[in-house]
């Protein structure tokens, strides 16, 4: 009589060690993926309503929004200073580096205007560059740039008190 034969040897179902490894790699965790959102949630508030708070390109417009953001989350008025520890100092100043900036198409620059900096930093966007080095075209660009935003009132507007240093031109707060 014949031997039993055995079954042919299968490859495991389960994934290996190595394996779930990288899958857990990939696959982020819940709670990563509720911070990411509340993120994104607040970035796009920011973005949406940084203009809602008079005076523009001021403290007291990005504390406004602070507060608004604050009560709209459901905090107590008497309980911001718990807001503002639940954003965290990283969130915070993301925030607020997002408030303060923009990224113009036309005339293709990035600005950061922090009021509490004391200054605007421009730099070009990665397609449009400064140009051939036309000093005076460039100052034009800046220029404009600060009058599409309204930063024209708020900041030194004579160009030869512009400051050039490492592909930014930083110019001064009044």
């Amino acid at each position: 009589m014949d031997a039993p034969r055995s079954a042919p040897s299968e490859a495991p179902t389960h994934p290996s060690a190595g394996q779930e490894a990288a899958a857990a790699a990939v696959v982020p965790t819940a709670e990563a993926l509720q911070a990411s959102l509340v993120d994104f949630a607040l970035a796009e508030l920011v973005r949406q309503h940084r203009t809602s708070f008079p005076p523009p390109w001021s403290v007291e417009s990005w504390a406004k929004l602070l507060i608004w953001l604050a009560l709209n989350s459901g905090c107590p008025a008497e309980s911001l200073a718990l807001f503002a520890a639940a954003l965290g100092p990283e969130r915070s100043s993301r925030l607020r580096r997002l408030f303060f900036s923009r990224e113009l198409q036309e005339p293709g620059l990035r600005l950061l205007a922090d009021p509490a900096e004391g200054q605007v930093l421009l730099q070009p966007t990665e397609s449009a560059g400064w140009g051939a080095g036309n000093a005076e075209a460039e100052l034009e660009r800046v220029a404009a740039a600060l009058h599409q935003v309204g930063l024209s009132d708020l900041v030194v507007t004579e160009p030869q008190l512009w400051q050039r240093r490492d592909g930014l031109v930083v110019v001064p707060f009044r």
